[in-house]
């Protein structure tokens, strides 16, 4: 595969993604302190850790893939957790149930889902 063919793009998104998720993810499990004093208290902890695990579990099979020959990455999954986590973020914001910090990780989203869209339109050529 030579540099720059449609297949690295599509696993610089992955692993960008994959990297993304995978600090994203863990943070709270490794710091619940420093992870609220920058999104805000939460009543549950029990239930941020769990979508941390879920995210980092996201991470890591788009980590793996990015670097494996033997499967390439897979866009929905990257796509599909990109949108899902955007949803939620603008949702909670415009509740005003979440700190509007959460705008932050919306736009990275909704880089991610473009990404992908890019590494689609450049393997279609």
């Amino acid at each position: 595969m030579k540099l720059g063919a449609p297949a690295d793009t599509t696993r610089l998104v992955a692993l960008a993604q994959g990297t993304y998720y995978l600090a994203s993810g863990l943070w709270p499990i490794v710091s619940i302190r420093t992870f609220e004093k920058v999104t805000g208290p939460k009543v549950d902890d029990w239930l941020v850790k769990t979508v941390g695990a879920l995210a980092a579990a996201i991470g890591c099979v788009l980590v793996v893939r990015a670097a494996s020959s033997d499967a390439p990455p897979d866009p929905l999954l990257g796509t599909a957790s990109a949108a899902a986590f955007a949803a939620v973020d603008v949702n909670y914001v415009a509740r005003r149930r979440i700190s509007p910090i959460y705008l932050a990780d919306a736009v990275a989203e909704v880089a991610l889902i473009a990404g992908w869209v890019a590494a689609r339109g450049r393997s279609r050529r």
